[in-house]
């Protein structure tokens, strides 16, 4: 079974920049289909940023230009660089693999982990 490990958020000012970083154990890396997802207090998870195994690349238009996601197959890990952070930006951000949308809802090959707190904020 895919299981998943996100760490590297905080609390930042806007304008300010962060790197998560999402571990992927289980399964094949190369294969996957993986992105970043985010859910703040009373919305739905959204997704952010995704990547294909042919790096093809896909991101909400809140972000586009600001946010950057790579994956590094020697660490079987996926990142996502944040730049120019906004307060819209606050939520906790997981990472999925193989997710596709069931009506409002997000069904991913892994469970969802704990996920980490992005807080913009000055």
């Amino acid at each position: 079974q895919v299981h998943v490990v996100e760490s590297g958020g905080g609390l930042v000012q806007p304008g300010g920049s962060l790197r998560l970083s999402c571990i992927i154990s289980g399964g094949a890396f190369d294969l996957y289909f993986m992105g970043w997802y985010r859910q703040a207090p009373g919305t739905q998870r959204e997704m952010v940023a995704t990547i294909r195994s042919a790096d093809k690349r896909e991101f909400r238009d809140s972000v586009k230009g600001r946010f950057i996601i790579t994956k590094d197959y020697a660490k079987k890990t996926l990142y996502l660089q944040m730049n120019n952070l906004k307060s819209d930006d606050t939520a906790v951000y997981s990472c999925g693999v193989d997710c596709i949308l069931e009506g409002n809802t997000y069904r991913c090959r892994n469970p969802w982990g704990q996920g980490t707190q992005i807080t913009v904020s000055s």
